[in-house]
């Protein structure tokens, strides 16, 4: 099983609460791991109704048999600091170069510098193990950037790899390319069953492909559920008035006349929304990849609801060894 979990999506999709939700689901029966945020946005520390995320790892919510989850922002600088203590032993001479601005040119205008940053951090609690030899995390989950940059975003290492031949950089970015195209890792792509999302989806894990790194599952979030069943779902979309009024009366509506054009308008319109997700369900199905539906919360997403988002990752094998 996949222990680097990467979690992408278009904007809007809910990738963030997808990834917090998976992070959960991996963590049931003593298993830990950790949620890492790379984007700046503190979204974790918002779902899980805690304050900003620290540079540090911290546990945030415990799941169903004693499960741990830690959660850790990488903030660039932060980890060129740390990058530079590793391999050069500049602890207060990288501090200096900070308040001298070098380290914010290095991450934001250096190419690939601040990708290799976050993606190598993020791979260091991959690999790191304790004084016993085990691994520390059992499964880290990355919230990633959105899918028209995630590509990019894991694979500029091999882009800096190939500028420095020889040396730390070099050495580093190798390491972390070892673990992104590995079995270890799995890059996970979160939709809508619309279709600007799906095709987002599609165009993203063909882009992973061409670079070699390994995709793992689609993840269908915020499905609504079917209200009406398939004989409704065909009076609806064939606008039947008549019959829908006669239905109205025989249950003892009143005022069913009144009461026809509004509701064949909402049934046609849900008719309609069923068949485009059909539709959209089709090309995620010819993707070849696994499928994990989460159904819409209406009420918006904290800690309760992740967790019933959890089970029912666990319920479609999210959770389980040999899944991706």
């Amino acid at each position: 099983m996949s222990r680097f979990q990467v979690v992408s999506g278009k904007g809007g999709t809910g990738k963030t609460t997808v990834a917090a939700a998976l992070a959960l689901a991996l963590a049931t029966e003593g298993r830990r791991t950790l949620l890492v945020e790379v984007e700046g946005r503190q979204g974790i520390a918002q779902l899980f109704g805690s304050d900003a995320l620290p540079y540090e790892e911290l546990k945030i919510a415990v799941a169903p048999g004693g499960g741990e989850v830690y959660a850790l922002a990488i903030d660039a600088e932060r980890a060129l600091l740390d990058y530079l203590q590793m391999f050069y032993k500049l602890g207060s001479a990288g501090r200096a170069l900070k308040k001298l601005g070098a380290i914010d040119f290095a991450t934001t205008i250096a190419p690939g510098v601040r990708d290799v940053l976050l993606t190598g951090k993020a791979c260091e609690a991959v690999r790191r193990k304790d004084k016993q030899g085990r691994f520390v995390y059992d499964h880290v989950i990355m919230d990633a950037p959105p899918t028209g940059r995630v590509t990019r975003f894991l694979n500029v290492n091999d882009e800096v790899a190939g500028l420095a031949k020889i040396g730390p950089i070099h050495n580093q970015a190798q390491a972390v390319m070892r673990v992104l195209k590995s079995p270890q890792t799995a890059v996970h792509l979160v939709t809508l069953l619309e279709e600007m999302p799906v095709q987002e989806t599609a165009d993203g894990i063909a882009e992973l492909h061409a670079a070699e790194l390994p995709v793992g599952s689609v993840f269908v979030n915020m499905v609504r559920p079917h209200l009406l069943d398939e004989d409704a779902l065909r009076t609806a979309a064939g606008g039947r008035r008549k019959e829908i009024a006669k239905t109205l009366t025989r249950a003892g509506v009143t005022g069913s006349a009144a009461l026809v054009r509004p509701l064949v308008a909402q049934a046609a319109e849900h008719a309609e929304r069923v068949g485009l997700e059909r539709e959209q369900r089709a090309v995620l199905a010819g993707l070849g990849l696994p499928t994990a539906e989460l159904p819409l919360i209406g009420d918006g997403v904290d800690l309760a609801a992740l967790h019933d988002l959890a089970t029912e990752l666990r319920k479609q094998g999210a959770g389980e060894e040999g899944d991706t």
